[in-house]
């Protein structure tokens, strides 16, 4: 039976790349469990927190860059 090309990344991919998609796992539950990470992400979002509430804008909205007129 042929597999057509545009399958074959996404069905066979979880069989292809079990070591990478384990190395990943490995890589995020070490992060997930660093306790100086989870500070450095809880500050990130305290300090994103503080500027919403001052502003009303979202982070998103706020590092888009603005239209310059000319």
């Amino acid at each position: 039976v042929a597999i057509h090309p545009q399958f074959d990344s996404g069905i066979l991919m979880v069989v292809k790349c079990r070591k990478e998609n384990s190395a990943l796992k490995d890589c995020l539950t070490a992060y997930y469990n660093d306790p100086a990470f989870y500070e450095e992400c809880k500050m990130e979002y305290l300090k994103e927190r503080e500027e919403f509430r001052k502003t009303g804008i979202p982070t998103k909205k706020r590092l888009q860059k603005l239209p310059t007129s000319m």
